[in-house]
């Protein structure tokens, strides 16, 4: 599966894939920042749409995507259709 950069860092709904992909790995908000190198409060912002997440988090958070295998390609399916 290959998970075009520009599809997850244009997603106007990225807040709610990472918040649906967190939900999917069973993670709080704090396990999910400290696997991803970023702090609790900057995973709250990207979830309540403050903010969206730097390149390098992006690529992370694709890569958790890619170890759902089936699941994640629907995960990115519902938030990137028609882009």
């Amino acid at each position: 599966m290959t998970i075009q950069k520009t599809a997850l860092s244009d997603c106007v709904k990225i807040g709610d894939l990472i918040r649906d992909l967190r939900h999917r790995l069973g993670l709080t908000q704090e396990k999910f920042a400290a696997q991803l190198g970023v702090t609790f409060p900057t995973v709250n912002r990207w979830e309540n749409k403050h903010a969206k997440p730097s390149p390098l988090a992006l690529e992370k958070i694709e890569a958790m995507v890619k170890r759902l295998g089936e699941p994640g390609k629907e995960l990115l399916s519902k938030y990137t259709s028609g882009k």
